[in-house]
């Protein structure tokens, strides 16, 4: 913080002091008689600066609103690849599986989805859910379809915590701090400059405060990717749901395949 104070400071001497100096090694030709240009200098640099600052942050937050979806589709994925994997399990390990992949489902897309926008960090009671169902796969006996469940298990494990990244992550400070800073420069520009209280002027204003509104409130609805006003959406979640349901309707039916072997022996 102290570094953080001391640069602009310094800067600001720096300028100050090349300014005085400069004023009185010039020539007289070079002087001029108001002090117009150097309040369009500045009020340049501070255009400029709230510009760069309000490109940078955006920049930033649609890149971690980016991320965070596609660590949600990515999970969703391996949530789909786990339910399907079950399907060579024994009909008991693949009944607990695949109801313990449906109930963690959906306690994402129902609880944890709330947590995430209040309190910026996952679910314990969901964080449960699945280090149970990753313990109940890792406990059954290694064969082909239960290594491919657990596979799947840490895929989802990988993106459920690149989603705990996203959740508790944001803009720094310090760019907030450098946004607020142009934000308020960037209002006293009318000030700044001098302009008479017209109805134009009045007007200007106006839309350089909408402006200026509409950017900060842009920034602040994508800051944080699963909260705000600009959420990571759960349709991936919900498109994995379905996708149970569909696998659901193929579940290996050791009855019907008895009748059906019967049926097909040949009469004598």
């Amino acid at each position: 913080m102290a570094l953080e104070f001391l640069v602009p400071v310094a800067a600001a001497v720096s300028a100050l002091t090349v300014f005085v100096v400069g004023d009185r090694l010039r020539p007289q030709s070079w002087r001029q008689t108001s002090d117009e240009a150097s309040g369009t200098l500045v009020l340049d640099l501070i255009k400029t600066f709230f510009t760069a600052v309000v490109a940078f942050v955006v920049v930033i937050c649609w890149q971690q609103y980016q991320n965070a979806h596609n660590h949600t589709i990515a999970e969703s994925k391996a949530l789909v690849d786990t339910y399907a994997a079950a399907q060579e399990l024994p009909a008991a390990g693949r009944q607990l599986v695949q109801s313990s992949v449906r109930a963690y489902t959906q306690q994402v897309v129902t609880g944890e989805w709330s947590v995430m926008d209040t309190d910026h960090k996952l679910s314990p009671s969901t964080q449960d859910t699945f280090d149970t169902l990753r313990a109940d796969v890792a406990a059954m006996p290694a064969n082909d379809a239960a290594a491919e469940t657990l596979t799947g298990l840490d895929r989802v494990a990988q993106a459920r915590h690149d989603r705990a990244m996203d959740a508790g992550g944001g803009v720094p400070g310090f760019l907030y701090l450098a946004l607020c800073f142009g934000t308020v420069l960037l209002l006293l520009s009318p000030v700044l400059s001098g302009l008479r209280v017209t109805k134009r002027s009045v007007a200007m204003t106006v839309l350089l405060g909408v402006v200026v509104g509409a950017a900060v409130l842009a920034i602040h609805n994508l800051d944080r990717p699963f909260s705000g006003g600009n959420r990571v959406p759960r349709d991936a979640y919900e498109y994995a749901q379905s996708r149970f349901e569909q696998i659901g309707e193929h579940t290996p039916n050791s009855a019907s395949a008895t009748a059906i072997g019967v049926g097909d022996v040949p009469h004598r």
